[in-house]
């Protein structure tokens, strides 16, 4: 029986993206998560993985580009010029042009490939893909995807030269932990020494490597191993970017499920404001930048150049552990209300004030604080 040739529905476009690739386009390579079995993961539960064919992915950047060629005839351009212009296109045509509006306004420079692990792609399929992808757009600097370390470690190092010399150049691997107790526990699919060999991998190639750390991972129980044991592979690794995403329990989660039974202890911002500073103690010989960009994190001021900049992201995380805790309580508070972006924005009184009030507004207490912050991540997720 013949095979039925996929269907093109048109441009399509994932659910998520790092924070660092908000200007970028994005290009759906893949849909979903071929592994989906980590546990503190809400994202792609549910749904499953498939590959895009690889024509589909060109249709995609050949409309984009048709779009952005309408867009650059018309100058000032607003939304509902926009709405005008694409008030005669079907709903594949109308999802590019607006992509394509928000590209152009960020200047065109960087795609962001999706979804969750597009090295799954063969090699062959994604050069030709990242060989198209350059040729209509050659103002482009910047093309990053995530991967697993899991995948990369299966890629031969000729083909992984061969797409980074086809464009790819920059990698963002969720390491989340360099500890194989809570890389199994958690159900990562890794272990320690796969994260070492395919972040030694790309960068042996050539290829910008960002690498995440989730702090509060390991449990009160692994923090101490899950800080040690993460910075001795980051330590081996020397990623250009370490970028932190602390642990958030969304509802419907396997990991969310042994908190509630009692299996898994979840830390408290102050548990895990020692962790990140036992962390960043343990970094060693390396260059990486640091960056906490992620609405999760308490202290999102901790960036910085190592091994230039670690006494002072240090002294950031010793500020807040030296306060009285009831002003703990107001920082943790105000950051996650998005009223303060660092530590001594709690010593400007009408900011500090602002936090007092929404304790109140909130019934937030020393007692329930925890609790609320908890309630309050699930929102960011």
């Amino acid at each position: 029986m013949p095979r039925v040739k996929p269907v093109y529905n048109g441009f399509e476009q994932g659910p998520i993206r790092p924070p660092s690739e908000a200007a970028s386009l994005l290009l759906r390579v893949t849909r979903n998560c071929p592994w989906n079995r980590c546990t503190f993961c809400p994202v792609y539960k549910g749904a499953k993985f498939s590959l895009r064919p690889v024509e589909h992915v060109l249709r995609d950047i050949d409309t984009v580009a048709a779009q952005l060629q309408v867009l650059q005839q018309h100058q000032n351009l607003t939304y509902r010029d926009l709405d005008q212009l694409s008030r005669e296109l079907d709903s594949g045509e109308q999802m590019a042009m607006y992509a394509a509006y928000a590209w152009l306004q960020e200047g065109v420079n960087a795609v962001f490939l999706q979804d969750a692990n597009s090295l799954v792609v063969r090699p062959n399929d994604l050069v030709r893909i990242l060989e198209h992808l350059r040729g209509c757009f050659p103002s482009i600097e910047r093309v990053t995807s995530y991967a697993r370390s899991q995948t990369i470690d299966r890629i031969k190092f000729t083909d992984l030269q061969k797409i980074a010399a086809a464009g790819l150049n920059r990698i963002h691997v969720g390491l989340e932990s360099g500890a194989d107790e809570v890389l199994q526990r958690v159900q990562k699919g890794t272990d320690q020494a796969m994260q070492i060999r395919a972040g030694q991998k790309v960068k042996a190639v050539g290829i910008e490597l960002s690498e995440y750390v989730m702090p509060g991972l390991g449990g009160r129980d692994l923090s101490a191993v899950h800080a040690e044991e993460t910075a001795a592979a980051l330590n081996l690794i020397n990623p250009d970017f370490i970028r932190l995403r602390t642990l958030a329990l969304p509802n419907h989660t396997d990991l969310c499920e042994q908190w509630q039974s009692g299996q898994f202890i979840k830390m408290t911002d102050h548990d895990v404001a020692r962790e990140i500073r036992r962390f960043l103690t343990a970094l060693e010989g390396i260059s990486s930048r640091l960056q906490s960009d992620h609405i999760l994190n308490l202290f999102q001021e901790l960036e910085g150049q190592l091994p230039d900049d670690k006494l002072g992201m240090i002294a950031v995380i010793d500020d807040f552990l030296q306060r009285p805790a009831a002003e703990q309580m107001l920082y943790q508070v105000g950051r996650r209300l998005g009223m303060f972006s660092r530590v001594t924005d709690l010593d400007v009184p009408e900011m500090r004030q602002r936090a007092v009030m929404a304790c109140h507004r909130y019934g937030i207490t020393m007692e329930n604080v925890d609790t609320r912050i908890d309630e309050l991540m699930k929102r960011f997720i």
